[in-house]
């Protein structure tokens, strides 16, 4: 949790409160860390945490937007906004994809 939250301040980005959501909650069975974050405006982010040696493609993009609706219908809430930290190579049409449906990449 310290790396995520020092990864996050490196960023730019300070949350007055972070929880960790498991993945069994949502009935995930991916390598995903999930964790739900306030800001000081008390707006409420979604982060994402992947730790993973192979490459994200597209087909990952799709799976990361699932999870998210998953995320979103088991708090009855939209979040503002989405962060995903990885530490994977990404690909690039990857890359233009969760850019263009809002996610910021860390």
């Amino acid at each position: 949790m310290r790396e995520i939250v020092e990864t996050l301040q490196n960023s730019g980005l300070l949350y007055k409160k972070i929880e960790e959501l498991l993945p069994k909650q949502l009935g995930i069975r991916n390598k995903i860390r999930l964790f739900r974050a306030v800001d000081r405006n008390s707006a409420y982010t979604a982060i994402f945490v992947v730790s993973q040696k192979s490459r994200l493609l597209m087909k990952d993009v799709a799976k990361f937007e699932e999870i998210y609706t998953k995320m979103s219908a088991f708090f009855d809430h939209n979040f503002k906004y989405r962060i995903l930290i990885i530490d994977a190579p990404l690909c690039s049409k990857a890359e233009k994809a969760f850019k263009q449906a809002g996610w910021k990449l860390v």
